[in-house]
């Protein structure tokens, strides 16, 4: 009787838990997972970071002191600004409290990363953070003093602040942001329970 109650309770541990080779599949399924959504916000994080500064890099050279360059008449002409404050030259007086604002947004997408595991919010994260290490890289290392450096912005949409290629990776990651939550995508690649909830109804 010992002996088949003990291989009760065991084969109920084992339905509740699943069988070993199960549970390790599932844990390196997971961490497989984690891996590739970690190196797609690298490798997003960095083509941001890498077009910007180039971008930054070319219209210093051929751009200081010269007219803007009209592209499309009326819609778009490249032009050269430096600007101390937010994305779109907006609180110019705020350059070191912005400075700190990136830092902080850095180190919440990072610890962010250790729950990460969907590839739709790997992009979006890694938009965020190439978009605020490209302008924070500009206050730190730009004239006229580290946090106070002013960033440079170069294309100029008509009605629209003169921005560049960091502040529309901001501004595509926070729009792809709002999009995933209200669809209930969380980092870890599971669905909040309103969101299933919804999908279960409409499918009915």
């Amino acid at each position: 009787m010992q002996e088949t109650s003990a291989t009760g309770e065991s084969g109920t541990a084992g339905s509740r838990d699943g069988p070993p080779a199960a549970v390790a599949g599932d844990a390196a399924r997971a961490a497989t997972r984690s891996a590739r959504a970690v190196a797609t916000l690298v490798g997003a994080g960095l083509v941001v970071v890498t077009t910007d500064a180039i971008t930054k890099i070319v219209a210093v050279a051929h751009m200081s002191d010269r007219a803007p360059i009209n592209l499309i008449p009326g819609v778009l002409d490249l032009r050269l600004t430096r600007n101390p404050g937010a994305a779109f030259s907006l609180a110019g007086g705020a350059t070191v409290l912005f400075s700190l604002v990136a830092v902080a947004v850095v180190v919440v997408i990072v610890r962010t990363a250790r729950t990460l595991k969907s590839t739709p919010w790997a992009v979006v994260l890694g938009l965020l953070l190439g978009g605020a290490l490209g302008n924070l890289s500009d206050r730190v290392f730009r004239a006229p003093a580290p946090l106070r450096g002013h960033v440079v912005d170069w294309i100029h949409l008509h009605h629209w602040p003169v921005f560049n290629i960091a502040d529309s990776a901001i501004v595509i990651g926070g729009i792809l942001a709002v999009i995933l939550g209200a669809r209930g995508v969380g980092v870890d690649g599971q669905r909040t329970t309103e969101a299933r909830d919804l999908t279960d109804e409409s499918e009915k």
